[in-house]
This record gives C-alpha cells, sequence and structure tokens, in this order.
C-alpha cells in the first residue's frame, strides 16, 4: 500500500500524457505536493486530488478495473428527506465529506457533496475494502472453491506451509484472531503495515504471502484480536488461490456486473499483481451504497444466492472482542451490539448498514488525519442521529 499512497508525491517530478490527463485544478494541486513525505504529512488540498484519482496514474500504481458489465443500473428512487436533529452542514464541513449517500429502504433519502467531488467520480475506499474482500470469502464458500471456513488457511496458499499460518484457519484470518504478531501503527516507519508492501519478495511468491509467513506468533489461534491489514491481503490471495481468478474480475462476475452499479471500479495493485485487497478499491459513493443493498439482500441477487444465505447474519456479528463496549468485529466488519454494521476506512470512508431499519449509509471523506478519536466520534454521532431519523422496518 505504501507504493500507492506516494504517488502524488512522486507525480511532482513527471510529467508527459499521464501529467497532462488530470484536469487543471488537480495538476495545481499534484504540483505542490513534496517529494520527501507520504501521504500522512500531505496537505488537505493534495489528499483532496490524490483521493479521486489514484487509479488514473498507470505510471505509477497498476489498478485492474471491477467492471459492471452491461446490465442495468439500479435505481435510487428518491424517499421522504430525513427529519434530523443535527447540524448536517456543520457536521459535513468539520469531518471534509467528499460524498454522503443515505438510503432507507433503497431509497435516496440524503445525497451530499463537497471538496470538488461529484456523483461522477470514484473515491479510494482504503480500508473499506477489507469487508468486500471478506464477502468474495463468502462467495467462494458459497460456489464450493473454499470448503470450510475451519480449513487451515495453508490448505489454500502452499507457500505458508510451515509457518506460523499453518496453525490459522480462514475463519480466524476473517476475524482477525490469528495470534500471528503485527504492528498496525501508521506512524511508526518500522511498523508492520509500513514494511509490508515495501518488501522484497522471495522469487516466485507473492509480496504478501513471503512478508507474513516470516512473522512469529504471539498468541495461541483463535485467544487473541488484533487488527491486521496484512491478514485482509491475504485472504485476497486465499480467493484468488481457490477460485483462479484475480479479485477484480471474480469480484465483477459475483456483484459489480449484476447488481446494479452505476459505474466500473478499480481496485489497486501491489508490487507481485496481486489486488491490495486490505484496501484501495475506488468506487462511486452511490455505488458504494448499492453494495450495501446487496448485503441488505443477504446477499442474494435476483434468484441467486451468491453469499451462503447467513453469511451476512455471522460477518455483521460480533465474533472478536476488541475490548469496547458495544462493540466488536466479525468477518472484517465493525459491530455494534445494537444489531447494526460497518466497513471502515482511515480518512472518513465508510459503509454503515442497519437491517432492522433497511438503512445504508455511505460516506467518502479527506480527514485532516488520518484515524483520530474526535472523528470517529463525530462519525458515530452522525449515526446515531440518522437511525433515531429512522424507524425500524417491521419484519
Amino acid at each position: 500500500m505504501k507504493r500507492a499512497l506516494m504517488v502524488l508525491a512522486a507525480l511532482a517530478a513527471l510529467g508527459g500524457v499521464g501529467w497532462l490527463s488530470l484536469d487543471r485544478d488537480m495538476r495545481a494541486l499534484v504540483a505542490s505536493a513534496p517529494t520527501d513525505t507520504d501521504i500522512l504529512f500531505w496537505s488537505d488540498a493534495q489528499r483532496d486530488a490524490g483521493f479521486r484519482m489514484l487509479d488514473r496514474l498507470g505510471w505509477l500504481v497498476d489498478s485492474r478495473v471491477i467492471s459492471r458489465g452491461d446490465g442495468p443500473v439500479r435505481a435510487l428512487p428518491p424517499g421522504d428527506p430525513l427529519a434530523l436533529d443535527f447540524d448536517l452542514d456543520a457536521y459535513l464541513t468539520r469531518q471534509r465529506v467528499a460524498a454522503l449517500v443515505v438510503l432507507v429502504d433503497g431509497k435516496l433519502v440524503l445525497e451530499r457533496y463537497g471538496l470538488g467531488f461529484g456523483p461522477e467520480g470514484r473515491w479510494t475506499s482504503f480500508s473499506v475494502a477489507k469487508s468486500l474482500t471478506s464477502t468474495l470469502v463468502g462467495a467462494a464458500l458459497q460456489d464450493g472453491a473454499i470448503r470450510s471456513l475451519d480449513d487451515k488457511v495453508s490448505a489454500y496458499i502452499p507457500d505458508l506451509q510451515g509457518s506460523t499460518y499453518d496453525d490459522v484457519t480462514v475463519r480466524q484470518l476473517l476475524t482477525m484472531t490469528s495470534g500471528v504478531a503485527w504492528n498496525e501503527d501508521y506512524g511508526d516507519p518500522q511498523s508492520d503495515v509500513a514494511r509490508f508492501n515495501a518488501h522484497d519478495p522471495a522469487p516466485g511468491i507473492d509480496a504478501t504471502v513471503s512478508y507474513m509467513r516470516s512473522l512469529p506468533r504471539e498468541a495461541p489461534a483463535g485467544e487473541k484480536w488484533l487488527y491486521k491489514t496484512g491478514e485482509t491481503n491475504l485472504l485476497g490471495v486465499l480467493v484468488s488461490s481457490a477460485t483462479g481468478k484475480p479479485l477484480a474480475e471474480y469480484l465483477s462476475e459475483k456483484i459489480w456486473a449484476r447488481a446494479g452499479m452505476e459505474q466500473d471500479a478499480t481496485w489497486l495493485l501491489g508490487a507481485t499483481g496481486h489486488e491490495i485487497s486490505g484496501c484501495c478499491i475506488q468506487a462511486a459513493t452511490r455505488d458504494m451504497a448499492r453494495f450495501g443493498l446487496f448485503v441488505l439482500d443477504g446477499g442474494r441477487i435476483g434468484s441467486d444466492q451468491v453469499v451462503p444465505a447467513d453469511w451476512f447474519a455471522s460477518a455483521g456479528t460480533k465474533q472478536a472482542d476488541i475490548g469496547e463496549a458495544g462493540r466488536g468485529y466479525g468477518f472484517q466488519w465493525w459491530t455494534y451490539d445494537n444489531g447494526s454494521f460497518a466497513a471502515q476506512g482511515i480518512f472518513g470512508q465508510g459503509i454503515y448498514i442497519d437491517p432492522a431499519r433497511r438503512l445504508v449509509i455511505a460516506t467518502n471523506g479527506n480527514w485532516p488525519v488520518a484515524s483520530a478519536r474526535e472523528y470517529w466520534a463525530g462519525r458515530e454521532a452522525f449515526y446515531a442521529a440518522v437511525r433515531a431519523a429512522v424507524p425500524v422496518t417491521p419484519p
């Protein structure tokens, strides 16, 4: 991921056709990007530009298209406007929201844009992609490509045999309870999350697999929850290995080309050509909301059950204790004891789902920092205000 996140800084020194393909405002923003810092130290304006064009920088960062196919677009008809007891304008400004789409029972009840972004654009998802990757695990399970969530990970990724992952199941990867040591500190250049994408892989081995198989164990498998982007990347390798297909192709085949998406999406690739499955899907915010509708529909498209019928009941329910009252972790979804669950990404990306209210909230943004309690708390307050304004849907 670091390779992807350094893109704008490197662009300052570039010219050529790719540079000229950017619009004038983007060129002005990119030209001012510092060349000696990474995304955590860019200005707000530099990130405003970068988050909506990472997949356009093919001469620096490769990506793979997630095709929407040629099927009909799923309509989002207007619904009754929300009566929010909440200062929405102040919230949009404070959170630096680029896009906000709120659906109730499939109807569009609120849609706002900012930061020069609009419905025709694609914004990077960061770790929201984790929840889509986990959904592909469900699809592969439904297809029979993955036999059981209790299978060992190394049964699908032979290059992990002999490592600490010999003791880890697919289910434990999904819930981030492998017990393998990991450091996810974005501010530490020596952390695993900073180092693993720059890792020089062993010949013929995927970069993620090459790095992850060297990690030591810190707890018995299944006993300790610890957030690890590297393990979501392993899940992506596992799905590709099991299905024989790139993740972007499999996501298109199972969901994106069939669920009424409006635009193609893209998925950034790592150093060895595999999708960065813990990060970096670029998509329209409305389409991320449509993905939320797919989840509310129980993973069914027409008569086809894409994931097991009980998949989201499990994926969106606490499977691991994260040490926070009222919250937990499911299958790569953050869960709430009130029955709702969410995909979350740094800098303000998210998909919030409340099945009891048939509610989906899709958000893109550019917080002034990657992650801070005040911004998470502000978004939680918004979620609560929307829930208060939407009645529970009768069963």
